[in-house]
């Protein structure tokens, strides 16, 4: 996906990039085939998600971007 940016502009971009993969990542798992490891990948990801929006909070209140 590429690095994350030290602006609130390219740090957005990036989030909703993010956001627009688990979309597809979700609308492409089928009932009938999607299993526990296919959940624990997503959670995966939700989790590196959540951990970049709060490094970008932290820069935010630091005053870095």
């Amino acid at each position: 996906m590429g690095k994350a940016t030290d602006n609130r502009a390219s740090q957005i971009n990036y989030l909703k990039n993010r956001m627009n993969m688990l979309q597809q990542v979700v609308d492409s798992m089928e009932a009938e085939s999607v299993g526990p490891d296919d959940m624990d990948q997503l959670l995966h990801m939700m989790h590196e998600l959540e951990g970049k929006i709060e490094r970008f909070k932290k820069d935010w209140q630091d005053g870095y971007s």
